[in-house]
């Protein structure tokens, strides 16, 4: 029975060589090769010489008026020339490397010659004889080496010649017709031979909604099958966390309370959570933790929170253990890979744990290692969720039965990432600071005003707090002019001497040295800290209330908002200094972008669009899907519209099982992700 799971080598004139080609530009089936589409369209149409720009590709027909001749040159190369009759105009035409051609074209013959007008020396530079011309508009496919455009294109026409009658339609018909998008025959036709451009362009617009379609229906498929599983019901005690929250020193912001909120009514639910909580820089995520945490323990359960860094952790163990001090059913324990080297104390607290009489957790990586062991796992915390790999993420989650997962992150994400990057997640925002924390003032320098940034950071210091220094270089490089991390150290420090203490933090000092600079900045014994992006995430000194960061055009805007965030975390008013003398307009804009908001999300959303998915996040990293057409910055309506669509229809099962919704029930099973949602 055929299908368009079927492999491309079932079409006439695919053999191995072909076959190996085609599967490494990603077409391995039918459907991919459907999917393959065009990434430009030639216009075919024949024009009038007067109606043609210099240096522009266009079809010209006439009668060759001297007969074709062939000039071989250099190695394997060869021309073939002739003049062209256009209406009363004689242009010189030139094909390279195609003297086959010279067997098909005589003196008197008529044709049309696809190729770039030259107006200065009156001539044509021929890429293609049109020999049958259906068509205005004729696609263009990325090609290899291995194999040519032309073939891709006799193998489109073949496939959807042979396949056409099982182009179902994946998109329901009153869904087309709400959005007037073509069935999906229609607009495979469309896109791979299409009449004219306006054809093409709604081909293509039908094709990117089908493209998000599909994307929406998986990751919305598993989220719902997810949800299906057997899950935690953990049944915390409600009177206990409400005494626990009240017995904070501040009251918690309305954001606060609605994310608080929302992962309680999760807890509370016989289904698994998945829930990513996003919250700028301060807004107070480590005491949404908290409270989470102290909801699964009410419940008897263990929670566990791991960072990706051990200053972070530590941070998070110190935070824990304060907001837990008068609550002594809460045993907070740290586990890092340095901080646990005696194996004694190391055994003892694995021992604890075991017996679930450490009951929250706190630790890097090392907390998924085989050893480590819990009674009773029901919360799975992680901060900063992008800097773990997958498998690092479900081996913590393998240490209890089905624990609920909260995945933190400081860096906000704009909805067009989030729905394709964590559509499968429910997701929570923390969209406000807390009160009595002020804005930074964020000031842009040039680099000949250096002296004024040591003047302000001087005033600071009078004032009896401290300054951060950050640099993008730990050691001297010849290739760039930037201010390194020791040398600044080594000028701040002649240049404070005897006034005020300065510190060197960097990347490739050992893990003890770096904890105790920044124990002891943490404890005043320093003035001025200079570093390297090593603080970026994570370091809480209330005190510091100055950061100056040089070359500051080199940082993406999402790290420049997370430097930033390292100052501004007590009462204090703070100040962020960027010194940079930017060499492009992108570089200026992120500047100027800094300067104009505090606003992670704004930030965040402006460097989506500067930089585009892939740099913001890293693909890799990030799981971000690639579409063929659709781009889910400039299309992202149609991304957002998709996802309500499908959503809606998944809320329904039993639509699905009618007969218009067929399209939809063999793209889950082909995809390989069974029924779910369905039943």
């Amino acid at each position: 029975m055929r299908s368009l799971q079927d492999p491309v080598s079932v079409l006439t004139g695919v053999g191995p060589k072909k076959l190996t080609a085609l599967n490494k530009l990603g077409i391995n089936t039918i459907e991919d090769l459907l999917t393959y589409y065009p990434f430009r369209y030639d216009d075919l149409a024949v024009k009038q010489l007067d109606q043609v720009e210099d240096g522009q590709k266009v079809v010209l027909k006439g009668k060759i008026a001297t007969a074709p001749v062939v000039v071989r040159f250099g190695r394997a190369k060869n021309r073939l020339n002739f003049n062209l009759l256009v209406e009363h105009d004689v242009l010189k035409v030139t094909f390279f490397n195609q003297a086959y051609l010279a067997k098909q074209l005589t003196s008197g013959q008529e044709v049309a010659i696809y190729g770039k007008y030259d107006q200065r020396r009156q001539g044509l530079t021929a890429m293609r004889l049109i020999t049958q011309k259906n068509d205005d508009l004729a696609g263009v496919y990325r090609a290899s080496k291995e194999i040519t455009a032309k073939t891709i294109k006799s193998l489109v026409e073949q496939a959807y010649q042979a396949y056409e009658e099982l182009l179902v339609d994946i998109i329901p018909v009153n869904i087309r017709e709400k959005y007037r998008l073509s069935s999906r025959k229609e607009m495979l036709h469309d896109m791979h031979f299409p009449n004219d451009l306006s054809k093409s362009q709604a081909a293509r617009r039908a094709a990117i909604f089908e493209e998000f379609f599909k994307f929406q229906l998986q990751i919305q498929a598993l989220k719902r099958r997810a949800q299906k599983e057997d899950g935690l019901l953990i049944a915390y005690d409600n009177q206990k966390l409400r005494t626990f929250i009240y017995s904070l020193p501040f009251e918690l912001t309305a954001a606060q309370k609605r994310v608080v909120n929302e992962i309680c009514h999760d807890l509370h639910q016989a289904k698994h959570m998945n829930r990513l909580l996003q919250g700028d820089v301060g807004s107070g995520k480590t005491v949404v933790a908290a409270i989470a945490m102290y909801a699964a323990i009410t419940a008897g359960y263990q929670a566990v929170l791991m960072a990706p860094t051990e200053i972070l952790a530590q941070q998070h163990a110190q935070k824990l253990a304060q907001i837990f001090a008068a609550f002594p059913e809460v045993n907070v324990a740290l586990l890092t890979s340095t901080t646990n080297r005696r194996s004694k104390a190391k055994k003892e607290l694995l021992k604890h744990l075991k017996a679930g009489e450490i009951n929250a957790l706190v630790g890097t990586h090392a907390v998924i290692q085989d050893n480590v062991e819990f009674a009773k796992l029901g919360l799975v915390i992680t901060d900063e969720q992008h800097r773990f790999g997958v498998l690092q993420r479900q081996a913590l989650r393998k240490k209890g039965q089905k624990p609920d997962t909260l995945a933190m992150t400081a860096t906000p994400i704009p909805r067009t990432l989030a729905i394709t990057t964590y559509g499968e997640m429910d997701i929570s925002v923390i969209n406000e600071l807390p009160k009595g924390r002020k804005p930074i003032e964020t000031t842009w320098i040039k680099k000949k005003q250096f002296p004024e940034a040591l003047n302000r950071v001087e005033e600071q210091l009078r004032l009896g707090a401290q300054a951060y220094v950050i640099s993008p270089l730990i050691e001297e490089s010849e290739m760039l002019d930037l201010q390194n991390a020791t040398e600044t150290y080594e000028k701040l420090k002649k240049y404070f001497a005897g006034r005020y203490t300065v510190a060197l933090l960097h990347g490739k000092m050992a893990a003890e040295e770096k904890e105790k600079v920044m124990a002891d900045f943490k404890a005043g014994k320093y003035d001025i800290l200079v570093s390297t992006t090593v603080i970026e995430v994570g370091v809480d000194v209330s005190n510091a209330t100055m950061m100056v960061i040089l070359d500051a055009d080199r940082f993406g805007l999402a790290q420049l908002h997370q430097l930033r965030g390292r100052v501004g975390r007590g009462e204090k008013r703070s100040y962020c200094l960027l010194v940079a003398d930017p060499k492009s307009e992108y570089g200026s804009e992120r500047m100027k972008t800094m300067v104009e908001t505090n606003d992670g999300f704004v930030i965040a959303q402006r460097d989506l669009e500067l930089r585009g998915p892939g740099d913001v996040l890293g693909k890799k990293q990030a799981g971000l899907p690639e579409f063929k057409l659709g781009d889910p910055i400039s299309d992202f309506n149609i991304l957002q519209v998709a996802q309500a669509e499908v959503f809606e229809l998944l809320a329904r099962p039993e639509l699905l099982q009618k007969a218009e919704y067929v399209g939809i029930r063999q793209y889950l099973a082909e995809v390989t992700l069974g029924r779910p949602g369905l039943d």
